[in-house]
């Protein structure tokens, strides 16, 4: 099932729950703005190429959008639809003062030069600058993109509207990025992480962990996971898949990684087939790489108790079903992941304020709005009497749905 079926199904039985109202329901739906441009820059031989640049603006009730800019060759317009939906839901979940939007532009940034990637984003910038803005929509870094492009679009963006680090978050730290950035999805994960096994008793310590994707998602996390002593049995990435039933050590295999540009050939643990990852025997499985990849085919084999979805979209709805029936506990990708957009809320704050907050200070907020945002998720599911997804789901809808009535939107 594609992302946007999912996600649009995801929110229709949320606003059923709810007892929202057809135009209401209609409204929240369709996308505030969708831009669409072209860029055409001189590569380093001469000739030129035309990219197409787009950015999907969704929701703006209850403040300024905020979401991700990928550089990918398939840059499909429905998931990027959903992407930019989903952020609306969690920023409201998050209880972060914003909407949700998505964008990139269909290029693959390994056939680029860095001069060539700059060209390409100072003109996409120049082609949305009035389109986006602190108080309107604040892009950050996603698939293909980090810091520099960030640094890119800042400093064109300046030429027309004055200097305004505000404008991006996942700045590097010397133009206004805020401390604690880089691991601050990895970091939610654990705090989440926290949060849902403590409703069972239990803590992070002696647990089992399966993490699929080595990225910076899955890699903080199982630094911090590791720290905590939680035992990391198996780990896999776009290069391969080891296992280690007396736990991974977890500083090793980064070194390594750094190394080799992937965890195969690490010599802490066993090699396995990546496709056997997910149903690997394990306390809490942790999906930090591609949506889609719990489907009906695998769900029967999955022996986790816990799922954290670090992932967007990890889980397809059939899925869901089949695990909900086996007892399987599954923390949605809207709450789970919400560390990243959390953290770029608190660089956007400190980049407003012109004054920057200490590391400790990051982390430690951080932790309010993960136990919060999770207090706030199980209260709903207790007045819904709905599974976590839901419960999170109707958090957000909800909320969104409160400032668009409060605002006179609805239609």
């Amino acid at each position: 099932m594609n992302a946007l079926v999912a996600t649009n199904r995801n929110f229709k039985l949320a606003a059923r729950l709810l007892g929202l109202d057809s135009k209401l329901e209609k409204s929240l739906l369709i996308p505030f703005r969708e831009i669409k441009v072209e860029c055409t820059i001189p590569k380093d031989d001469g000739t030129l190429a035309t990219f197409v640049g787009f950015r999907i603006q969704h929701d703006n009730a209850r403040g300024p959008m905020k979401g991700g800019i990928r550089y990918h060759p398939e840059v499909d317009p429905d998931e990027v639809n959903a992407l930019a939906q989903l952020m609306t839901w969690k920023t409201a979940v998050a209880n972060i003062p914003y909407g949700g939007a998505k964008g990139g532009i269909g290029c693959d940034p390994r056939d680029l030069s860095v001069s060539e990637l700059e060209r390409l984003t100072r003109v996409f910038t120049q082609k949305i600058h009035d389109l986006i803005g602190i108080h309107t929509d604040v892009p950050a870094p996603d698939m293909g993109t980090g810091p520099q492009t960030m640094a890119w679009i800042l400093d064109e963006y300046s030429k027309f509207h004055g200097y305004s680090p505000a404008v991006v978050t996942g700045k590097p730290p010397d133009l206004g990025g805020s401390l604690g950035r880089d691991a601050a999805t990895g970091r939610g994960v654990l705090f989440a992480a926290e949060a849902l096994l403590n409703e069972y008793g239990k803590t992070i310590s002696g647990q089992r962990f399966v993490i699929q994707g080595f990225g910076n998602v899955g890699s903080w996390a199982a630094q911090l996971i590791s720290e905590r002593g939680g035992k990391i049995v198996a780990v896999s990435d776009i290069s391969g898949a080891i296992k280690n039933s007396k736990g991974i050590d977890i500083s090793g295999l980064l070194k390594h990684v750094k190394q080799h540009k992937g965890v195969k050939g690490f010599h802490g643990g066993d090699a396995m087939d990546p496709k056997s990852i997910l149903v690997e025997d394990c306390d809490v499985l942790i999906p930090a790489a591609l949506g889609g990849v719990i489907n009906r085919e695998n769900a029967n084999d999955i022996k986790a108790k816990f799922i954290i979805e670090a992932a967007n979209h990890p889980t397809d709805p059939e899925a869901d079903e089949i695990l909900s029936k086996k007892g399987v506990v599954i923390l949605p990708d809207i709450y789970a992941n919400s560390g990243g957009v959390t953290v770029s809320y608190f660089e956007w704050v400190q980049n407003i304020q012109g004054f920057m907050w200490e590391e400790e200070k990051v982390n430690c907020e951080l932790k309010t709005y993960m136990t919060k945002g999770f207090k706030a998720v199980k209260e709903m599911c207790k007045t819904h009497n709905c599974d976590l997804r839901m419960g999170a789901f109707t958090l957000g809808v909800n909320r969104v749905a409160r400032a668009t009535v409060l605002r006179g939107w609805e239609a």
